[in-house]
């Protein structure tokens, strides 16, 4: 595992149990949270290429795989927005449509639909993987304020309820995933993030080593707020299971 960094194998093992737990509290739980924690869920299935890429998998030679997981981490936060507008609705007048299992067909037809896209189209190289990623990271930013936005009006119907703290912890999530996937945004806006670095050694070029202090700090806010967000989603998960068991 000599290409996968330290606070990569740990956000990967966070992310691993965030996974398991949202998973698991989607089928123990009401139908109004299947959408939220199936897209925590879709998370951690977004994250695992730098597992198989760092275990040198041989599928991850073909580049579909990695324009796939991407693609999965931009479908992930579509489906918590749309879980937490639900949410909303269900908060102010208290009812609710539409089953289980017809969220988690709907979420696996997407997801099949995007690998058919992927597959129908040319084999991406390293710049429309590149920005494959910036879409995945643009869309997490602006839908991570959305997302806060709509977790204050929630809390603002139910700050009466037993759960009202779980949605403060919701809260402080996005506010880590914003700093998380927009660090990684930064990077890529001014070219300095790893991808544009291995495109320009392939062209015989190469970065100039200029405004280092902010990309290493964009780098770290990026790694930590990264492992809080994973830590928050497990430890919000947790919590709220134990509240509605």
């Amino acid at each position: 595992m000599a290409d996968i960094s330290t606070v990569d194998l740990i956000q990967i093992i966070i992310w691993f149990l965030a996974g398991c737990i949202s998973f698991y509290f989607s089928i123990g739980n009401a139908r109004v949270w299947t959408s939220i924690s199936m897209g925590f869920f879709l998370i951690f299935l977004s994250q695992l290429y730098v597992v198989e890429k760092a275990l040198d998998a041989p599928w991850t030679a073909y580049t579909q795989l990695e324009a796939i997981h991407y693609i999965i981490g931009t479908i992930a936060i579509m489906v918590m927005t749309y879980g937490f507008q639900e949410y909303y609705i269900f908060s102010r007048t208290l009812e609710i449509g539409g089953s289980k299992t017809v969220v988690y067909l709907a979420i696996l037809a997407v997801v099949a639909a995007s690998v058919a896209f992927v597959f129908a189209n040319p084999e991406p190289q390293y710049t429309v993987l590149r920005n494959i990623r910036m879409i995945e990271n643009s869309t997490w930013v602006f839908l991570s304020l959305v997302n806060i936005d709509m977790i204050r009006k929630i809390h603002q119907q139910i700050h009466d309820s037993v759960i009202a703290k779980g949605f403060i912890a919701f809260g402080v999530i996005f506010v880590a995933i914003f700093l998380w996937k927009g660090s990684e945004l930064y990077l890529q806006v001014y070219n300095w993030d790893a991808d544009w670095k291995i495109i320009m050694q392939n062209l015989g070029a190469s970065v100039p080593d200029l405004y280092m202090g902010r990309r290493d700090f964009s780098q770290l806010v990026h790694d930590i707020s990264g492992l809080l967000a994973g830590f928050s989603v497990g430890g919000t998960f947790i919590y709220l299971f134990r509240l509605l068991r």
